[in-house]
């Protein structure tokens, strides 16, 4: 069971002592955010596809150094895991909605990935915090299928870089929309293998836990 699995992991070393809002991981974070979300604008308002290209190089690069810095820093965080999330979405979504503004006949293929990403994905991101661990990185430790399907190496690369890539060098919507739809059904595939290993959540607390005041853990 998944309980055993996160006995002695490092992966599993959280608490109060270790979160904080302001690491360097997160100031890369913000900054990379704010970066590709204001060339992004840019591009939209010059109608320019290089620039909407240069906020997604600034998305992605910045995106695997706060990343990088976390773990070569020691400054891993839940905090900075759910920030990266949300970014990742805001940064993905400028992007996304910028080329669909500038070549609307991609726009079925991007509205399909951006509900597989941005709904989701999301879901399954965030799931993680439903256990002791840091960040989705670690799922393996709960379920190394899901793991392998959203947060290995060659599943990120293949939901991050596989569908902008293909649809920047080729415009190809049916293409695109064919990769969404792969993905989408990938992700739905790994929400069901989720809500069938259940999601933990605290008991309510007892009487006497109540008004001792006293948490109670389940």
């Amino acid at each position: 069971m998944w309980g055993a699995a996160l006995m002695g992991d490092k992966a599993t070393d959280v608490g109060i002592g270790h979160e904080r809002l302001r690491t360097g991981a997160t100031v890369i974070t913000a900054v990379r955010t704010i970066a590709s979300g204001a060339v992004a604008a840019w591009a939209v308002h010059d109608r320019s596809l290089t620039l909407l290209v240069v906020a997604l190089g600034v998305y992605w690069v910045g995106d695997m150094l706060d990343g990088a810095w976390a773990r070569v820093r020691g400054c891993e965080t839940r905090i900075g895991a759910v920030l990266d999330i949300f970014s990742d979405r805001f940064n993905a979504g400028a992007f996304y909605l910028g080329l669909a503004w500038l070549e609307p006949e991609l726009a079925p293929a991007v509205f399909v990935y951006l509900a597989e990403f941005m709904v989701v994905d999301s879901f399954l991101s965030l799931a993680f915090l439903a256990w002791p661990i840091r960040s989705p990185n670690y799922f393996y430790v709960v379920d190394r299928q899901i793991w392998l399907w959203n947060w290995s190496k060659p599943a990120k690369a293949v939901n991050s870089a596989l569908f902008a890539v293909l649809l920047l060098v080729t415009g190809w919507m049916w293409l695109g929309l064919a990769i969404a739809l792969v993905l989408l059904a990938m992700k739905s595939w790994s929400l069901a293998r989720l809500l069938r290993l259940g999601l933990p959540v605290p008991t309510a607390p007892s009487g006497a836990d109540r008004s001792s005041g006293s948490p109670h853990v389940a």
